[in-house]
């Protein structure tokens, strides 16, 4: 478990207690940085649920839909993290 102070736009910062899968995500979204995380890049089939977990405690994530080709074409989703984290108290 692990604390953070979100800051999304148009809301008080905030702060919350992560972990497990979520928290996973979470540490996978602030490394990637702005190029955001998609399930090809970072391997796991429940994004979507850590997504929406995540967007539920407040945390803004905006999703764009890319298409892909290979052995399965079609579109996969990247996640795209818009709120400022700070790991630990406000600052």
């Amino acid at each position: 478990m692990a604390q953070f102070t979100i800051y999304s736009e148009g809301f008080e910062p905030f702060t919350a207690f992560i972990e497990g899968r979520e928290l996973w995500a979470l540490e996978r979204f602030i490394l990637a940085g702005g190029k955001g995380c998609t399930p090809i890049t970072e391997p796991d089939p429940r994004w979507s649920a850590y997504v929406h977990k995540l967007r539920k405690r407040g945390v803004r994530i905006e999703t764009h839909h890319e298409p892909h080709g290979g052995a399965y074409p079609g579109n996969h989703a990247r996640y795209i993290l818009k709120s400022r984290i700070v790991k630990g108290g406000a600052q």
